[in-house]
């Protein structure tokens, strides 16, 4: 069968809207058109409507009641209001405001709030992962102290795909008193989700990654045991319970509560075949080719992720040599960067390895013959950089490459 070009395996970055969703969100651009928060007539009670079916859908695929559900643009927004929202609501007088735990491989969309709120005057620890990548309970119990605020940790990580303890860490949080907010973008849709029984205050999600519209997204607020109040980063109109204020992106928002009732139905059978494709990739990949190491858990992670170093090739070369095929050195958002990926680098990864790192995100659409035609291309590709590596020779002749002292003129 005839592999159609170019071919897309970078998922993690954003997915093609199903078009189940966009023939959901059609009739809200020029038939139904009205401003829910248009509350005086038959448009705005329409629209209105169809952002509560979606609010159920949404809530429905977290395992939260409709009122939970905040509208955002995106994950980065939700983030940012989360971290941001629930650290200036709980702070504390004094010279420290409070104390904040993240770790150092989350998406920048939680590391930068957390360092705008270090020049606010809260103190934030920043915990490095095990060489697998996956936190540990005690990682988080140990960097608790009497003035922890916050504990941010996401789901599963969006370079590597390996999964965090979250109803672990939701647990000790509980137990503490401290509120406990994830970034779940890279796991909504794709795994099974309850935040109740996973003890989560907050959790961010996006749209464009589960196979919905760019530019809309959801932050859940847990409302009873505890009551978690933020303070809101956008103000005017007192829209989304006081929280973010703005005229709702209606069709956007119809579009997203269709994706998340899609991924209900459709996760199981998704997650089962793009776990036999990832894997089918890497075995192949492994079986051709020496040097090559998969980056981070190998259990313990997201089925549509991999995450592949390959010694003695330059990771932007090797991108070079398969044009056709759409994967990426590291996160959408890092990508303009020439440094190697900081994910992999906390992980322990040296440089050269990271710079040699390629990450395959599957999707609905990645099919069995693109897999091998991607295997086929990237061992070509690989065993030519190769050849034309000076490193790669001295490590077949059996030079232990990390005993060697280079000169340096």
């Amino acid at each position: 069968m005839a592999v159609n070009l170019p071919i897309y395996l970078d998922h993690n970055a954003t997915t093609p809207m199903d078009k189940r969703v966009l023939d959901a969100m059609l009739p809200y651009f020029c038939d139904v058109f009205g401003n829910s928060a248009s509350r005086n007539h038959q448009f705005g009670w329409d629209a209105e409507a169809a952002v509560d079916t979606a609010r159920e859908q949404a809530a429905a695929l977290i395992g939260a009641k409709p009122k939970e559900i905040i509208w955002t643009s995106g994950s980065t927004e939700s983030n940012n209001l989360a971290i941001k929202g629930a650290a200036r609501m709980y702070a504390k007088e004094g010279e420290c405001k409070g104390h904040i735990i993240t770790s150092s491989i989350e998406h920048k969309a939680t590391l930068d709030p957390c360092k705008r709120l270090q020049m606010e005057g809260f103190d934030v620890t920043f915990i490095d992962p095990p060489a697998d990548g996956v936190h540990t309970v005690d990682q988080i119990a140990d960097a608790i102290r009497e003035d922890t605020i916050l504990v941010t940790v996401m789901w599963a990580n969006n370079e590597i795909g390996t999964i965090n303890p979250i109803p672990e860490i939701g647990k000790l949080c509980k137990e503490k008193g401290i509120v406990f907010h994830t970034d779940a973008t890279q796991w909504v849709g794709k795994m099974p989700t309850n935040v109740e029984e996973a003890g989560i205050d907050l959790l961010s999600w996006s749209g464009h990654k589960i196979y919905g519209p760019k530019g809309v997204g959801a932050l859940y607020v847990r409302r009873r045991k505890p009551r978690i109040r933020l303070e809101p980063i956008i103000d005017g109109g007192g829209h989304e319970r006081g929280m973010r204020s703005g005229t709702l992106n209606v069709s956007g928002i119809v579009g997203f509560g269709q994706a998340c009732e899609l991924c209900s139905q459709d996760m199981q059978t998704d997650h089962d075949r793009l776990k036999a494709l990832r894997d089918r990739l890497e075995a192949r990949i492994t079986e051709q080719l020496d040097g090559c190491e998969i980056n981070g858990n190998k259990q313990n992670r997201l089925p549509h992720t991999s995450n592949i170093s390959f010694a003695w090739v330059e990771g932007e070369s090797l991108l070079m040599a398969m044009k056709e095929i759409a994967v990426s050195s590291g996160s959408a958002c890092t990508s303009a960067s020439l440094e190697p990926s900081y994910v992999l680098k906390n992980l322990g990864v040296g440089d050269e390895l990271a710079h040699s790192s390629i990450r395959f995100g599957l999707g609905r659409i990645t099919t069995e013959e693109e897999i091998d035609y991607t295997v086929d291309k990237i061992v070509k590709g690989v065993e030519h950089l190769r050849k034309m590596s000076p490193l790669y020779e001295m490590h077949k002749e059996g030079i232990d490459l990390s005993k060697v002292e280079w000169a340096h003129h």
